[in-house]
């Protein structure tokens, strides 16, 4: 058992991929936009308009750098990308369970590391694709507790089924995870 606070941080490409999918998302639609409004004198409007989208831009920025999960030998403490912390303290929890699932239309699985606290509800869950299995490892030898879960990997239909409370509302619901 380590003594040591460890900073866990999602995958830094995924910072990366939102910017450059939102510059090519904005940067033609304002291209256009001004274009078409510089002559006839809104360009204000439109100016306006992307200040606002750069605004938001940069908050969500700012909220992905804040988004972290801090584990101690006292527990574990998640701050998630909307601002929602989420806590649980080392004599709660019950169970580190980590599940290979399938990910959607393909033959290979991400990790899905479930905190479970001492009645089995899921407290914390840190999937593989925000969270290396790396840091899942670390948060189980921080905890000093054992991974658990199935030897098989399962589809989200299977855990659905099998283990509905664990999954967020939405992927409760078939026809939202299908796509």
């Amino acid at each position: 058992m380590t003594t040591e606070t460890h900073v866990l941080r999602p995958h830094r490409h995924l910072l990366a991929s939102g910017v450059i999918a939102a510059l090519a998302l904005t940067t033609p639609l304002f291209a256009v936009a001004y274009w078409l409004t510089i002559g006839s004198g809104g360009w204000q409007i439109t100016l306006a308009v992307h200040v606002l989208v750069a605004v938001v831009a940069i908050l969500a920025v700012l909220q992905f750098r804040r988004t972290k999960v801090v584990v101690s030998p006292e527990g574990v403490r998640e701050r998630g990308f909307l601002g929602r912390v989420s806590e649980i303290p080392e004599r709660e929890i019950g169970a580190l369970c980590l599940v290979e699932i399938y990910r959607d239309n393909a033959l290979d699985t991400q990790p899905n590391l479930f905190i479970l606290d001492r009645a089995g509800v899921p407290s914390i869950r840190l999937r593989g694709q925000y969270w290396s299995r790396a840091d899942m490892e670390d948060l189980a030898d921080v905890l000093d507790r054992p991974l658990v879960g199935p030897e098989e990997s399962v589809t989200l239909s299977e855990l659905r089924s099998t283990q509905p409370g664990w999954l967020y509302w939405f992927e409760r619901i078939p026809l939202l995870t299908w796509m």
